[in-house]
């Protein structure tokens, strides 16, 4: 027998997600996996020392109950509040995103996404025996009506906010609209929300169906770290844990996370810094004739009507600079460059000028 020969054929014949290069330490500048250039506050720091030093030899809160508590008291607001049973803490959103789909997808249901959009989506539902139907976004990155049909097997809807690759979101009253329209649950994945202007939370009290993700990757400068949530109606959450791994995050995570959901005074330093440093790298690159898309996240979309978009990032790699070429088919190429600190855009753009210049 072949060492694949009882693997599930569905399995064999999927494409498995592709992250990020991940090069060793130092030998690139690194602005292609949209981390936090900026390290994590002390805090965090601090926090994952005490935990290491106190209890590594039992296991940790199954359902991370320090950071549900924490967590609620941060984000809730006078206009609307959040309980501990309201939140699921996960190995990074990514976990969310798994547990979500083996919770309400079944073999043979289908998921839908826009297109183009997060492309581990489509690996979850194919893990899960399911398909994936892809509504193109509109030229101006707005939903056709099309994301709201209902459908028997459709049993679950993804909806990054802001999308990746383009940074762009959708205004809460169309999400508060497709929600209602939906007969299914609608995830709204704020991986980069903190860098946006609004976000959807308010929601999950008024649609029983919206559940929002969120991780501490992007904003918190923990992309090492692996810790990211959900919040949603209790009754969804009340089923969701009986799908994560038992022990599915670890002492010093669930200490990391709840000592930086707390500084809120670092998030929002950081916050401004990135914002910053975002529209002083948009600036450069329409400077040099890249279009760009207006982004609400921690990296910029762009292509360059002159220069194939390919090209330049070869060109860059070979300068020790990696970004983020996609190529999406029926609707095209482009790059994707993460916000990085002032002398990492600083050295991008001396290597653009003489890609295009040359």
């Amino acid at each position: 027998m072949s060492s694949t020969e009882s693997v599930r054929q569905d399995i064999l014949e999927m494409e498995g997600y592709v992250s990020g290069e991940q090069p060793a330490a130092g030998k690139y500048i690194k602005l292609n996996t949209n981390e936090n250039p900026f390290p994590p506050s002390n805090k965090v720091v601090d926090a994952i020392h005490d935990a290491a030093s106190i209890g590594l030899n039992i296991y940790p809160d199954a359902v991370s109950n320090s950071f549900r508590l924490a967590a609620s008291q941060s984000l809730s607001n006078p206009t609307f509040s959040i309980q501990p049973e309201n939140i699921l803490c996960g190995n990074g959103s990514d976990d969310i995103l798994t547990i979500l789909t083996r919770t309400f997808v079944s073999p043979g249901d289908f998921i839908r996404i826009p297109y183009p959009s997060y492309v581990l989506y489509k690996t979850l539902a194919a893990i899960q025996g399911a398909t994936t139907e892809e509504i193109q976004f509109n030229d101006n990155w707005t939903l056709p009506d099309s994301f709201s049909a209902n459908d028997q097997k459709l049993s679950l809807a993804f909806l990054p906010n802001p999308n990746s690759p383009s940074g762009t979101t959708i205004p809460n009253e169309t999400l508060g609209k497709l929600a209602s329209q939906l007969d299914c649950p609608l995830v709204i994945d704020e991986a980069y929300v903190d860098f946006a202007e609004s976000n959807a939370l308010e929601l999950v009290q008024t649609h029983d169906n919206v559940i929002v993700t969120r991780t501490l990757s992007k904003s918190y400068g923990l992309a090492g770290l692996r810790f990211g949530f959900c919040v949603a109606h209790a009754s969804i959450i009340e089923q969701m844990l009986k799908v994560k791994d038992s022990y599915n995050c670890d002492a010093l995570s669930i200490a990391g996370a709840t000592a930086a959901i707390c500084d809120s005074r670092w998030l929002d330093d950081n916050r401004s810094k990135i914002k910053e440093l975002r529209s002083e790298l948009d600036s450069e690159l329409q400077r040099m004739g890249f279009q760009t898309t207006p982004s609400q996240a921690n990296f910029v979309w762009c292509r360059h009507p002159d220069h194939d978009s390919k090209t330049i990032y070869e060109k860059l790699k070979q300068n020790h600079i990696l970004i983020r070429y996609m190529d999406y088919p029926d609707w095209g190429d482009g790059l994707r460059i993460s916000v990085g600190t002032a002398n990492q855009i600083s050295a991008l753009v001396t290597i653009l000028e003489s890609i295009i210049g040359g």
